[in-house]
């Protein structure tokens, strides 16, 4: 069986902060709030998703905000997203050129986000990056989401591989949840908002650049 590298997207693959917080401070903008988040001090948030862009700017601003609130701009944060979805959006430096690499020398690889599976659509496609992938699966193609394992489990198994030879490369506590609920090893990268932080999380590998990844994927993956 074939073996298997599944990425997280938002703060792995790219850096989607900045038109994640845009979208979100649109949202504030229509409460009459003005731009709430900030989109350095703030994209670590970010990359835990709109919900927590959200908590945290009515935080910030309405100490009374409810989970109602919420809700109801939920909707208008992904439509704003969706419309301004690769403004600021770059791919991390070498992700192109390892993706590559890893499939020349016949790994299989795909996409486990929690971003919804058609904005992850639309997002990989404006940048030119959806064909090199076998799967992808996001928050809404299953009934759940990371860090429950199944999602996983669909990414690698859509791909053509088994989940005993795969690993998951990401940048999230929810990340490494997810690499121990399925059994599998999990490699951080360390070029995100947190830094080398993510040791703390204690995932088998740190990535430091994209460059490292063949060899840790040769490493901790099994023949």
């Amino acid at each position: 069986m074939t073996r298997t590298v599944i990425f997280d997207l938002d703060g792995t693959i790219a850096d989607t902060s900045a038109d994640l917080i845009a979208a979100a401070n649109s949202c504030f903008r229509g409460l009459g709030h003005g731009d709430v988040l900030h989109p350095l001090d703030d994209a670590l948030t970010a990359f835990h998703g709109g919900r927590a862009m959200l908590r945290l700017g009515l935080g910030r601003v309405a100490p009374d905000w409810t989970e109602k609130l919420v809700d109801e701009q939920y909707p208008l944060l992904l439509q704003a997203y969706a419309d301004e979805i690769a403004t600021h959006t770059r791919l991390y430096p070498g992700v192109d050129t390892a993706v590559a690499r890893l499939r020349e020398a016949g790994f299989r690889v795909g996409i486990c986000t929690n971003k919804p599976e058609g904005l992850a659509e639309i997002l990989l496609r404006q940048l030119q990056f959806r064909d090199v992938f076998a799967s992808l699966v996001g928050a809404d193609t299953l009934p759940v989401r990371k860090p429950d394992p199944a999602p996983y489990v669909a990414a690698v198994e859509r791909a053509g591989g088994q989940v005993s030879r795969s690993m998951l490369v990401g940048d999230t506590v929810t990340d490494r949840d997810t690499a121990r609920a399925a059994g599998v090893p999990v490699a951080l990268i360390t070029f995100g908002p947190s830094g080398r932080k993510v040791a703390e999380l204690e995932p088998e590998a740190l990535l430091d650049h994209f460059d490292q990844l063949f060899d840790l994927a040769e490493m901790l993956v099994p023949a």
